[in-house]
């Protein structure tokens, strides 16, 4: 007998919700970074388990819409918390119940589906009793039909969740391919990583305003017959100062992200990778409409 659990993994941005649709599912599909809104699409994780298949959704950090790409980022928050059999809230217990996460956990009335408190980074609590305190706080908030203290870095606690929704899995056909972990495009996904790594190197007031699309992709053989993939990409911002910052002096920051790129990619796809990386400046895309659309964010 065949099962299925679908489940959206929701919260403030930073409580680790990416991190975690990494773990379960065994790859890296969704960028991680310790900047805010790293997410900005719903990112689709598959894992088969005999004859469980569990579908996870990560969705954006919820916060307060300030332009119109986080506008359709609180959208795709809002629609994936229906029609799932579970939701996994995702808080970060070392830091204040912020009204963003009040909003997002009074939405979940009405959806029909239960939901499961994960409380993230207790590893970083020196006071071991604030993860009762914490507990306590949300549990005023909602009516979860489980909570649990976690550590996604540590792997602590992450066997329970998958106990639990195991349990709640229910009978049905598996959606996707027992060997399919995720129903991202290859060239999503590619764009993702070159993107999470311009996250990490770039100054605070830059990231947020990039965007990577792959231009083109060619497998080949190198001169000594081993397979080679050449991929062009294009790092969009909104910015002609923010363009020289990506850039750096004498282009040292574009080969430091390319570099550690390339070597994620080679990883992933195991094959050897060509990757050529341009700088291109679309001023205030995040408040158009068609180049959202263009960069499928919308």
């Amino acid at each position: 007998m065949t099962k299925t659990i679908f489940v959206t993994i929701a919260g403030r941005a930073n409580a680790g919700k990416s991190s975690l649709l990494n773990k379960l599912v065994g790859e890296k599909i969704a960028a991680v970074s310790d900047k805010p809104q790293t997410t900005r699409t719903k990112i689709t994780g598959v894992l088969t388990k005999g004859e469980t298949q569990y579908v996870f959704m990560d969705t954006p950090g919820m916060h307060k819409p300030r332009n119109k790409l986080s506008e359709h980022m609180v959208k795709t928050v809002n629609e994936t918390l229906g029609g799932v059999d579970m939701i996994i809230l995702m808080c970060d217990c070392t830091k204040k119940t912020a009204e963003s996460e009040r909003a997002l956990i009074r939405s979940f009335q009405g959806t029909g589906s239960k939901v499961i408190l994960a409380l993230n980074k207790i590893d970083l609590l020196e006071d071991k009793s604030r993860v009762m305190e914490k507990l306590a706080e949300y549990s005023q908030l909602y009516d979860f039909c489980e909570v649990v203290p976690i550590s996604v870095t540590e792997d602590d606690g992450l066997d329970i969740i998958m106990d639990i929704l195991e349990i709640n899995a229910v009978e049905g056909p598996h959606y996707f391919p027992d060997d399919k972990f995720t129903d991202q495009p290859e060239k999503v996904i590619m764009a993702e990583m070159i993107r999470e790594k311009a996250l990490r190197e770039l100054s605070d007031e830059v990231p947020h305003g990039v965007a990577v699309t792959i231009e083109s992709l060619k497998e080949r053989e190198d001169r000594n017959g081993e397979p080679i993939l050449d991929i062009t990409a294009t790092i969009y911002c909104e910015r002609e100062s923010h363009k020289g910052i990506i850039i750096g002096k004498g282009g040292a920051m574009l080969k430091k992200i390319g570099a550690e790129a390339r070597a994620d990619l080679e990883d992933f796809f195991m094959i050897k990778v060509n990757l050529q990386c341009w700088v291109k400046v679309k001023e205030g895309w995040r408040n158009r409409e068609g180049l959202i659309k263009n960069f499928g964010l919308d």
